[in-house]
């Protein structure tokens, strides 16, 4: 969402700025997460400069009003505390005088909603949606094979560059959230359609060119985010598949899920995943669980 950049004033888009610095100098942030914590610091520090006030001068009233007179969901509440609370409070650690306007502000309850997985009968009916006999085709079956085999994020699928791949070893070199890299297996059959693309479609689609990117579109450049989303959605409406269901981080689910069911360990599934808490990886026990319940209620005779 942008902002009128015009009611911010310079101090604070000074003020907004050192702190997305030393963010990303001490943590490492990526990208995307710098640019989540300026847009909701821009957000403040405009309704602020709309009531002639500045962000760096906010009290816990501004703080509290702000809040009132947003219309957003419970989570993009949250977020935005998150970020005011970690500006406010690096602002009153390294300037002398200066309080933090969010220390008695109430959190927003949060509902942890349990991943979307689909069943492994549908991920293979997706998976088979492609037509390999094209290079979009190849490449599409390709990539959803991956992203199912080794669960990367969406972002990380798409972002991977060609040099992170080892054909020998079977492993990918993959850099997740913060800038961290973790290594990841492929699998065979995975690998069997990535070395067929490489083979086959890639070098059609890079048109003579040397894009570092591994998956390609038809104009020799890296995908998009929004490009491989929209391909899952018509693949799975291809076959039958409830698109409200599917997105391609319903795959990365779903990858979580089955291997759970299968009886792979949570911590090595942490690993895989690239979450830095095992908290995180912990609710896939619950969706598994789920769905224990699930296959002994259609199917037990008490059930």
């Amino acid at each position: 969402m942008a902002h009128d950049l015009q009611l911010i004033s310079k101090a604070d888009l000074a003020a907004i700025d050192a702190f997305i610095e030393r963010l990303w100098s001490e943590d490492g942030l990526a990208a995307r997460t710098l640019d989540a914590y300026r847009r909701d610091l821009e957000g403040l520090a405009a309704w602020q400069g709309a009531h002639g006030r500045q962000l760096i001068g906010a009290s816990r009233e501004d703080v509290s009003r702000y809040f009132a007179e947003q219309r957003v969901s419970t989570r993009s509440m949250a977020r935005r505390q998150s970020s005011f609370r970690r500006f406010f409070a690096m602002r009153a650690r390294t300037e002398p005088g200066v309080d933090d306007p969010t220390l008695l502000l109430q959190r927003p309850v949060l509902t942890r909603s349990l991943p979307k997985a689909i069943g492994e009968k549908q991920i293979e009916a997706l998976l088979g949606a492609p037509d390999v006999s094209s290079p979009l085709g190849l490449r599409d079956r390709a990539m959803l094979e991956l992203m199912y085999a080794s669960g990367l994020r969406v972002s990380e699928l798409v972002e991977l560059p060609l040099a992170a791949l080892n054909l020998r070893q079977g492993v990918l070199r993959v850099t997740g959230k913060g800038g961290k890299e973790r290594l990841v297996p492929v699998g065979e059959t995975a690998l069997d359609w990535i070395v067929r693309y490489l083979r086959e479609a890639r070098p059609v689609l890079a048109r003579g060119r040397q894009p570092l990117a591994l998956f390609l579109s038809n104009r020799a450049q890296g995908m998009s985010r929004q490009m491989f989303w929209v391909l899952v959605k018509r693949y799975a409406m291809s076959v039958g598949i409830d698109t409200k269901r599917v997105s391609p981080h319903v795959l990365r689910h779903s990858f979580a899920t089955h291997l759970l069911n299968h009886g792979a360990d949570l911590r090595a599934l942490q690993m895989l995943l690239g979450h830095s808490a095992l908290s995180t990886t912990q609710i896939y026990t619950l969706v598994a669980r789920e769905g224990l319940k699930r296959l002994h209620a259609d199917h037990h005779p008490r059930g």
